[in-house]
């Protein structure tokens, strides 16, 4: 384990009631409470007597402590190597996050340690200023509730403007990218950010329905090899998708949802998985996929 168990619940639980009492509590109810907040349902049967009881030795039966100083949960050197190595991912800077303190750190793994496969190369320029400050502002109206002014470049090199209600952000894996989902536009719903040349907080008089729009979902039902712990993969790969399995003789269907938006990127994933996995249903989808090895043979891919 990368953490210690000093971090878990119990842990947590009793360093904020010795904390408490060394701050003259001794209201049993809300040390109760404290348990309740930072620990599980049923640990009020076990944390809380066995600190009176002093069979943990932290608290006295008249609700004291031997304790002079507040707990403190300092990082093992495990884990600020692990951090380090998370400080490296260029897209951590996108969310301001400052991890200080770790200069002479060796990080536990670094980015040449390992390499994505199936992935496009052309990300998004996660290290770009005029990116950072884009996707920061996003992040500020998402979190506010701000209404945003957009500036973007469509896909046929156009410039288009646009007011929204920014709803949530995604990152597709396959396309390295982030991508703004928003209400309040008819001909815009996804934007992706580095398409973005301009974004801006809108506070104009202009009211701007935040309904969201209806959500199209598509299944698909794919026909799993036990070869290779394919099955195991596949839920893995598609832990964030709704989805259901089942055993069928020697095999698994998986059924799985997805937003219609995203059936580019799934047609990608399902064949990342070569012979081992078959498309079922739908027959939509079997013909993306036909096409998409068509082409790859076209070009000599295959």
């Amino acid at each position: 384990m990368i953490f210690n168990e000093i971090y878990s619940a119990y842990y947590n639980a009793v360093a904020k009631i010795i904390t408490a009492v060394l701050d003259g509590k001794t209201d049993e109810r809300e040390f109760n409470q404290i348990v309740c907040d930072h620990a599980f349902g049923e640990s009020m049967l076990t944390v809380l007597p066995a600190l009176k009881s002093e069979k943990w030795q932290l608290i006295r039966a008249d609700m004291t402590t031997p304790l002079q100083h507040k707990p403190t949960m300092p990082l093992t050197l495990i884990q600020k190597q692990w951090l380090k190595a998370i400080s490296l991912d260029p897209r951590i800077k996108l969310f301001g996050v400052e991890l200080s303190g770790l200069e002479d750190v060796e990080p536990l793994f670094t980015p040449s340690d390992y390499y994505v496969y199936d992935r496009y190369s052309d990300g998004d320029p996660f290290e770009d200023e005029k990116y950072i400050k884009h996707f920061r502002t996003i992040l500020f109206a998402l979190k506010h509730k701000k209404n945003l002014k957009l500036e973007m470049v469509n896909r046929k090199g156009n410039a288009v403007y646009t007011r929204c209600v920014p709803q949530r952000l995604e990152y597709s894996e396959k396309d390295d990218k982030f991508r703004l989902v928003t209400t309040g536009c008819h001909f815009i719903r996804t934007v992706n950010i580095a398409r973005i040349t301009k974004c801006k907080i809108y506070n104009g008089d202009t009211v701007i329905p935040s309904a969201e729009p209806e959500v199209h979902l598509d299944t698909i039902t794919l026909r799993v090899s036990e070869e290779r712990n394919t099955l195991e993969r596949c839920m893995l790969h598609f832990a964030h998708f709704e989805k259901r399995a089942e055993k069928v003789g020697d095999h698994y269907l998986l059924h799985i949802k997805f937003h219609r938006d995203d059936e580019p990127e799934m047609v990608i994933r399902v064949l990342s998985f070569g012979p081992t996995v078959e498309v079922l249903e739908s027959e939509h989808f079997k013909n993306l996929i036909i096409a998409k090895l068509k082409s790859q043979k076209s070009c000599e891919l295959l």
